[in-house]
């Protein structure tokens, strides 16, 4: 079993992120490059920091409900058994997936991430995911990597978000004042490396100015005491096509201890 050590998992309840030691192989970095490549091919008319459920491949290779032809690549690696034993020290032994979505972000136009919670857009009851973000690619601050206020997630608090347009991949930033900028840090990753932060924590990234690609698959989890409330619109206003009605869960390890949650819906027959 691959197993967060202590200090990483008190890191993780202390400041709301951590990197663990665990790196993925060179093997499945490659295979994970080539499903990027895939899933830029298959969406052409997508930005690559805006392809949500990346990992839901319709059968006829059609779109699926959130308009993404997906790569079921990515499917697999979110219920690697390693990945899945470091969020089980986390969230438990009872683990839904939910969701899976790609940034990649392309050199000199990359969109910021504004600073956001991402627990202001998702309809869990009650409120609890870890994020695990694979670095596909290196991430860096010339390239605009993840960056987190630690500590930000301490008092499970959702501040207040204004909506913004223009060349952002959310539409949601968080109030100005919710949070000390200078706090802020950077969390570069190397390619096959991966972070794993809480659903109250404040984050974002900045745009990607340099002259290399970043790209990240992050993959979302939730205890399964928590539910999937299909009923809940989300407040993002950009282009992205959220369907969290018909967003597919699955129960990648344990029980559904919540018993509530639909495992039929949004999946091909």
């Amino acid at each position: 079993m691959t197993a967060l050590t202590v200090a990483e998992r008190t890191r993780y309840q202390d400041e709301g992120y951590v990197v663990p030691s665990f790196r993925l192989t060179q093997t499945q970095i490659a295979r994970l490059e080539d499903a990027l490549e895939k899933l830029l091919e298959r969406n052409p008319d997508t930005r690559p920091e805006q392809l949500i459920s990346a990992h839901v491949q319709a059968p006829d290779g059609a779109p699926n409900a959130e308009g993404t032809r997906g790569v079921e690549t990515f499917l697999e690696l979110a219920q690697d058994a390693d990945i899945l034993d470091l969020v089980e020290g986390l969230i438990g032994p009872d683990i839904v997936l939910w969701g899976c979505a790609m940034f990649c972000k392309p050199p000199g136009d990359g969109m910021e991430v504004p600073m956001h919670q991402d627990g202001h857009y998702w309809p869990i009851r009650p409120l609890a995911t870890c994020t695990v973000w694979v670095a596909i690619e290196d991430s860096d601050q010339d390239n605009g990597c993840l960056r987190v206020v630690p500590g930000s997630h301490r008092d499970h608090t959702l501040h207040p978000h204004t909506t913004e347009t223009g060349h952002v991949a959310l539409s949601e930033r968080i109030v100005p004042g919710a949070y000390d900028a200078r706090t802020a840090v950077d969390v570069e990753l190397k390619a096959g490396q991966m972070s794993m932060h809480d659903v109250y924590m404040i984050h974002g990234s900045n745009p990607n100015v340099s002259r290399r690609r970043r790209s990240g698959i992050a993959l979302r989890y939730m205890p399964a005491s928590s539910y999937w409330d299909r009923g809940h619109v989300s407040p993002d206003a950009s282009e992205l096509v959220v369907k969290y009605a018909s967003r597919p869960l699955w129960l990648v390890r344990g029980a559904d201890t919540s018993g509530r949650n639909d495992f039929e819906a949004g999946h091909f027959a």
